[in-house]
């Protein structure tokens, strides 16, 4: 194997996804490809180094995103871990609103407006 990849299967919400995922730190868009209707066919990002592939799924399903697979950042500074929660935090729903839970200086667990989970740290 050469890599593993998270990918993310959006039903019609790929592209604001993709637009609030370039917002973070260190992020970078490495390829879009998009359908004749102006949906995510395929597009890649890099968010600090790890890839990540997004899709707008063109056949309709009854599932989405569940809070047991999540996206795992680990923060620099409290500014940036601010920043980051109010970053996707906009518009979501915390799972664990930001405190000090005891395992790292700051931590929080929240679901973007799209439904993607994301779990965000500030190791001590």
């Amino acid at each position: 194997m050469r890599a593993v990849t998270p990918f993310l299967m959006f039903q019609g919400e790929a592209a604001p996804a993709l637009a609030l995922y370039l917002t973070l730190p260190g992020a970078r868009l490495l390829h879009r490809q998009d359908t004749p209707d102006g949906r995510v066919q395929l597009a890649e990002l890099e968010l600090s180094g790890q890839r990540v592939r997004v899709t707008d799924s063109p056949v309709p399903h009854a599932f989405t995103f569940t809070p047991s697979t999540s996206l795992f950042l680990d923060c620099d500074s409290r500014e940036e871990f601010d920043r980051v929660c109010g970053t996707l935090g906009a518009g979501g729903q915390y799972l664990m609103p930001p405190d000090d839970y005891g395992f790292s200086t700051r931590f929080a667990w929240l679901n973007d407006p799209h439904g993607v989970s994301w779990q965000v740290n500030l190791p001590a």
